[in-house]
Formats: C-alpha cells, sequence, structure tokens
C-alpha cells in the first residue's frame, strides 16, 4: 500500500468523509483489520477562506505548496487537496511535488465520461462555478460541456457552502434549495450533477434529486485508493 498525504481542514468536517471513505476503502478491498496508511494535514479555514475572499491566490498558493512538501518529507508517495476550490492553486503545488498530486476533477471527469455524460450541471463555491480552473479541465481534458446555475442560485449556493456546511450544519430547507436548483439545472439540460464542492454531499444523497449525482469526494476517493493499492 503507497502512503497518502492529505491537504486537510477545509473544511474539516469533508474532510472527515475522506478519512473515513478512505478506511472504508482499504478495509473493502483488503479485509481484516486494514486500514489506510495516511499523513494529514490540516490546515486552519478561517485564514483560508479570508484569502480566498480577497482573491490572494498566491499566497493561498505558497501556502498549499508549503503543506504538500512537508507530506511529501514526512513520506507520502502521492498528495491529494481534499477541497474542490483549492485546486484553483493545484498547478502550483502539482510543480512543488516530485510525487503525484491526484486531481479531483480527473477523478470526476473520468466517472462521467465513463458514464457517457456529455452535459453536466456544476454546483460548489462561487469560486468554482465561476473561475475556469475546475470547469476549463472538464471541458479540455474529458470533452464535457459543464452548465452552472443562474447567478442568484450560484450566490445561495455559495452562502449556504460557507455558512452553514462548512459550519457543520445540515439545513432540511437547505437540502430542498439545492434539489430545486439541480431541477433547474435539469432544465437547462444537464444530463448529472456534479457535486463539485466535498461538503455538498453531506447535503444531497442519491435520491435527492431526479438526475444522477456525482459526489466529488467519494470520486476523488476512490482514485486515491486506486492509486494506493495499485487497482
Amino acid at each position: 500500500m503507497k502512503r497518502l498525504g492529505i491537504i486537510g481542514g477545509m473544511s474539516w468536517e469533508s474532510t472527515q468523509s475522506y478519512y473515513r471513505l478512505l478506511n472504508e476503502g482499504v478495509k473493502a478491498r483488503l479485509g481484516g483489520l486494514h486500514s489506510a496508511d495516511l499523513l494529514l494535514h490540516s490546515l486552519d479555514f478561517a485564514p483560508i477562506a479570508a484569502l480566498q475572499a480577497e482573491g490572494d491566490w498566491d499566497r493561498l498558493g505558497d501556502q498549499l505548496v508549503d503543506s504538500a512538501r512537508r507530506l511529501e518529507g514526512a513520506g507520502a508517495e502521492a498528495v491529494l487537496i481534499a477541497t474542490n476550490t483549492m485546486h484553483r492553486v493545484a498547478e502550483a503545488v502539482e510543480q512543488a511535488l516530485a510525487v503525484p498530486l491526484l486531481h479531483i476533477a480527473d477523478a470526476t471527469g473520468e466517472a462521467l465520461a465513463g458514464a457517457g455524460i456529455e452535459r453536466a450541471g456544476l454546483l460548489g463555491t462561487a469560486f468554482t462555478m465561476e473561475q475556469s480552473f475546475y470547469r476549463g479541465r472538464l471541458e479540455e481534458r474529458f470533452g464535457l460541456e459543464v452548465v452552472t446555475p443562474v447567478p442568484e442560485d450560484r450566490a445561495r449556493v455559495h452562502r449556504i457552502i460557507y455558512e452553514e456546511l462548512c459550519r457543520g450544519q445540515v439545513l432540511e430547507p437547505s437540502r430542498d434549495l439545492f434539489a430545486q436548483i439541480s431541477e433547474r439545472l435539469r432544465a437547462q439540460g444537464a444530463e448529472a450533477v456534479i457535486l463539485g464542492c466535498t461538503e455538498i454531499g453531506l447535503l444531497l444523497t442519491p435520491g435527492s434529486v431526479t438526475l444522477p449525482l456525482y459526489d466529488t469526494t467519494a470520486l476523488h476517493c476512490e482514485q486515491a485508493l486506486a492509486y494506493m493499492l495499485d487497482d
């Protein structure tokens, strides 16, 4: 089993999902008392979120590069960033490492393309929905057409992520709103919905909406398990 380094804490609510899914995956594959060989550097999310709001991606990149190098120095044989939004600085992290960076958009794109999905709706932070670092990778590498909610719905999704989900609050009115927004994405021609924020899987689950859901946290963990265990 290869040792995996995780840059987490953004937020810790979704990082604990990574820890659970990775350990469950190793146990399912190897059985017995096996568990995942992991290194975790959990960052303080408050200053990270403040720099996101300021648009200071250079400083954010420096922080994640430092975290990734620490993990590599401690023996990580691959690194993942346990958040969609912070893949905004993935290129800088990847260039700083001698070991692979397992990219969440690649895990997502492979799953969608493998299922024959051509047009997918994207829910996430405003950064993920509106900037090109995530959508562009899906479109360029996997030939997907990515659609996002209208501006008012994007603002609602962003608020719920930061003010509720990242604070551990999973509220039924927000679940209903996300389901309604997903249906509006269906009306835009989406064949599936990408849960493009690692916290959204806490809110929407299969059966919550009529479209197939692609939970990026789960897909990222499957990608990592395949690498760790040479599937």
